[in-house]
């Protein structure tokens, strides 16, 4: 007993624990409305206006907040920032529980991705 939890100590300290985030599909979907997010990823968020944008729907949560975290923070950490005009005009405005919550909702929707050989 005092092993395991002096072992759990030590890694929430670390970091390495994994603190799960309550995210809201709904809230999400409110903020993706607002957001007009298929004005550029399309009906669904799964049939984008232009071949160079992403579909979105049914991609992993995880991966979404990444990505839009990496939006938000754009060029000021060349290491895990992304840089794109729109997209980090786009997140700006959302604390990190909206992003979250956008990824939860994304990560909700049907996907309908195709692989090409």
């Amino acid at each position: 007993m005092k092993f395991a939890l002096i072992t759990a100590l030590l890694i929430s300290s670390l970091g390495l624990a994994n603190v799960s985030i309550a995210a809201s599909v709904e809230k999400g979907k409110a903020l993706s409305e607002t957001g007009n997010c298929a004005s550029c990823h399309g009906a669904g968020l799964n049939a984008p206006i232009l071949p160079a944008y992403p579909k979105l729907a049914g991609q992993y949560p995880e991966y979404v907040y990444y990505a839009l975290r990496a939006y938000k923070v754009g060029n000021s950490n060349p290491q895990f920032g992304r840089n794109n005009a729109i997209m980090t005009s786009q997140v700006q405005p959302y604390s990190d529980q909206d992003l979250h919550d956008l990824a939860a909702y994304v990560g909700s929707l049907p996907g309908n991705f195709v692989i090409k050989k």
